[in-house]
C-alpha cells in the first residue's frame, strides 16, 4: 500500500498498524520501567485525569471497557493498593496514595515515550486533525 489508503481495509488495517506499533513501543518504554501493566497505566492516567477518583462505570466508559474487564483490573490494582473502590450511589474508584505515587513517577516517561513514537512525528496540524477525528470516534 502506498500513499493515503483508498479502499476502507486498507485504511484500517494501516490504523491498526500504526495503533498497535505506537501503543507497544510507548508501552516497553513506560509500563514496564514503572512497574506497571499497560491496564494498570491507562486505568491510573484516567484517575489522575480526573482528580484522582471516579465512577467505575465512568471508568469503564472512559476506557472502552466493559463492566467485567474494569472489575477484574480494579481487584488486581486494589489487592496492590494502587486504588480503592467504595460504594456510594455506585463504584467510586480512587487513587490510593501508593496510585497517585506510581502514577507521578510514571508520567514523565509517559509523555516522552508518546512525543518519541508518536507525537514527535507529526506536524501540529496532523495532531489537530487526528484530534478532531478521535473525538468523533
Amino acid at each position: 500500500m502506498t500513499g493515503v489508503a483508498s479502499e476502507p481495509v486498507d485504511f484500517w488495517a494501516a490504523f491498526k498498524r500504526a495503533h498497535e506499533v505506537v501503543r507497544a513501543r510507548v508501552i516497553a518504554d513506560t509500563a514496564e520501567a514503572a512497574g506497571l501493566s499497560e491496564p494498570d497505566l491507562a486505568i491510573l492516567v484516567n484517575l489522575g485525569k480526573a482528580g484522582g477518583a471516579l465512577r467505575q462505570s465512568e471508568l469503564a466508559a472512559s476506557l472502552g471497557w466493559d463492566r467485567t474487564r474494569i472489575s477484574h483490573q480494579l481487584t488486581r490494582m486494589s489487592t496492590r493498593g494502587l486504588v480503592t473502590r467504595e460504594r456510594a450511589g455506585g463504584v467510586i474508584v480512587t487513587l490510593t496514595d501508593s496510585g497517585r505515587a506510581a502514577i507521578t513517577a510514571a508520567l514523565p516517561g509517559l509523555d516522552a515515550a508518546v512525543r518519541r513514537h508518536f507525537t514527535d512525528k507529526l506536524s501540529a496540524q496532523e495532531i489537530e486533525t487526528l484530534a478532531a477525528v478521535f473525538s468523533r470516534l
